[in-house]
């Protein structure tokens, strides 16, 4: 028998194979657009070096080099994110499997991955995307910082109850229409939060868009790699732990049959 332990080692092994290759992925093609952003910050002579951030303020301030933030700092980020999001994955598989029809435990643990991405990363990104180093307004952040939880609170919220809806819909109705109704709840719960929060539009007129879009692009690239490779990753350790289990189970009743 498996247990929700199996389940969550499983899913930090996972989360964290995910957070590397996350790091992979927004090196290569994040930090060419921050380095571009800070290189025109410095040049419009705001007066803030980016390559030695402060990291204390106590009399003599340590700095840590751009060098240092874009991999070590990097990495520490995406390893911290993955192993978080792989052990609550690896929870919620246990939780949810036999709960989502015909799934098998590969098909869990994708579908809440895919679950996962849209509602902690791809909606929030719609509402308020990220901007990189020498845009924002410093006296805006503690707002924009809450309203963006705010929607990430309120696409959670949203994205558990169609889950909830759904099931019990499957119950009643064609288990096709009951899932095209509970994802169609969720968007229209999860767009009208979005078109009816603040919005803030900080970017200035002479910034390039190229390096904007790179910059974007790349942010919502990285998220989608770590929960795309979770959700692979997680969903092959715990069929792989299914078989086994199965074979531990089966072998026994069949060399009895045998004698």
């Amino acid at each position: 028998m498996t247990s929700a332990r199996d389940f969550l080692i499983r899913g930090l092994l996972a989360g964290l194979f995910a957070g590397l290759v996350a790091f992979g992925v927004a090196y290569v093609v994040g930090e060419p657009s921050i380095d571009a952003a800070i290189a025109i910050e410095e040049s419009a002579g705001s007066g803030h070096d980016h390559a030695d951030e402060p990291t204390a303020s106590d009399g003599a301030a340590t700095t840590v080099p751009r060098s240092l933030q874009a991999t070590a700092g990097l990495l520490t980020g995406t390893m911290i994110a993955g192993v978080t999001l792989g052990g609550l994955v690896g929870v919620l598989s246990a939780l949810a499997l036999g709960r989502f029809g015909r799934l098998s435990v590969r098909g869990v643990s994708l579908s809440l991955a895919t679950i996962g991405f849209v509602s902690v990363s791809l909606l929030p990104f719609v509402a308020y995307p990220p901007n990189p180093p020498a845009i924002g307004d410093p006296d805006t952040i503690g707002t924009r910082t809450a309203l963006y939880f705010i929607m990430l609170a309120i696409s959670i919220i949203a994205a558990a109850t169609a889950v909830l809806v759904g099931r019990r819909l499957a119950g009643r109705w064609d288990p096709w229409y009951a899932t095209l109704s509970a994802i169609a709840g969720y968007l229209l719960v999860a767009l009208t939060a979005v078109a009816l929060l603040p919005s803030y539009s900080e970017v200035p007129a002479d910034f390039p868009a190229t390096v904007l879009y790179e910059f974007r692009a790349a942010s919502l690239i990285t998220q989608l790699t770590l929960w795309a490779t979770l959700g692979i990753v997680l969903g092959e350790l715990l069929h792989r732990l299914q078989r086994r289990t199965a074979t531990r189970v089966v072998e026994p009743d069949y060399a009895e049959q045998t004698l």
